[in-house]
């Protein structure tokens, strides 16, 4: 189970967080023609195209650098997070299975594809949010964990 430090919260920082990731998400689209999901350009570093490798490596170095050039300006909100390796494997296997599935993961579909009005995203958003209160629910108050 992950802890969210609610004291820690300031919406100042979240609606900065969220613009930049659309105006990122956005320039990606029309500057490059292609959509920034995590998925499928982590993916296409599996099967590389010599012309790909380079930019796909400069964005997940991105994704990787941007909370260590963080800690330079200020401290991250501590995380705590109650499971098991055994769970977190689990849950990481279903991710990417799901994700292989539904043809993207949450950024493809969740920033990427709702902002461009495709019925498949939000059907890929309304499934995958659905099944994570489903999840919640089941885990909290039915098993009780």
């Amino acid at each position: 189970m992950i802890e969210i430090a609610w004291s820690q919260f300031t919406p100042g920082t979240a609606l900065t967080g969220g613009i930049l990731i659309g105006l990122a998400a956005a320039s990606f689209l029309l500057l490059n023609g292609r959509i920034a999901g995590i998925s499928g350009i982590l993916g296409g570093l599996l099967t590389p195209t010599r012309s790909d490798i380079l930019w796909r490596i400069a964005f997940l170095a991105g994704l990787i650098g941007a909370p260590a050039i963080w800690t330079l300006a200020g401290q991250l909100p501590p995380i705590e997070i109650n499971a098991g390796y055994p769970a977190l494997i689990a849950a990481g296997l279903l991710v990417g299975i799901g994700t292989r599935y539904g043809s993207g993961c949450t950024s493809g579909h969740g920033v990427c594809g709702l902002s461009r009005l495709s019925v498949r995203s939000l059907v890929a958003t309304l499934s995958f949010m659905g099944m994570g209160f489903v999840t919640v629910y089941v885990i909290r108050h039915l098993i009780g964990a």
